[in-house]
């Protein structure tokens, strides 16, 4: 059985225990060091203020998580926002990932957000570290490539490329209203 629900705080552990992996064994992430639990909870708190933060849990386990942050934090970018997702390896390619996706580009359609963007990180050629995977990925949730970035980052002693890309999910207007923080409306929808 699949469920999609909120993450909570105590989520943290479990969700950072799948960060791990590809921090440790991946150049997914450029992060080198694997965070505390403390430090991990505290990022989820700020997203959790303003964007929703999802886990997927199958038969009770949670499998993977997806979140969404500011694309630059100032207000004329309101609209649109970053995009994350990380699966538990032996859930890979399951389709897992595609309904987490699809569940939080709903969930911030709902808010009035417009653009959905991912940074990336590519390869010249797929290695023991990255493959060209979350591009494919990607794309075939119906994103496109709208920047990149040469040799950006160097992670197990090789340079890696970053690309930028986008998905537009709602229409733009002359006077668009403003996008609604995910808590306001998880609450306006219990109303």
């Amino acid at each position: 059985m699949i469920e999609i629900r909120d993450a909570v705080l105590e989520d943290a552990p479990c969700l950072l225990e799948i960060y791990d992996h590809y921090v440790k064994l991946t150049a997914i992430t450029f992060e080198y060091e694997t965070p505390s639990v403390e430090a991990f909870r505290e990022r989820m708190r700020r997203t959790m203020q303003r964007y929703p933060y999802l886990v997927i849990l199958q038969d009770g386990v949670i499998q993977g998580y997806a979140y969404a942050g500011p694309f630059v934090d100032r207000a004329a970018y309101d609209w649109g926002c970053e995009l994350t997702i990380y699966l538990a390896p032996n859930v890979r390619k399951c389709g897992l990932g595609r309904q987490l996706y699809t569940a939080l580009a709903s969930a911030l359609k709902a808010m009035g957000i417009l653009n959905l963007y991912a940074c990336i990180a590519y390869p010249e050629k797929d290695d023991e570290y990255l493959t060209h995977n979350s591009v494919q990925f990607h794309r075939h949730l119906g994103f496109r490539i709208v920047g990149d970035f040469k040799q950006c980052g160097c992670k197990f002693g090789r340079w890696y490329h970053m690309v930028w890309m986008e998905k537009d999910v709602g229409e733009h207007r002359e006077n668009q209203p403003p996008v609604v923080p995910y808590p306001e409306l998880k609450e306006k929808v219990k109303s």
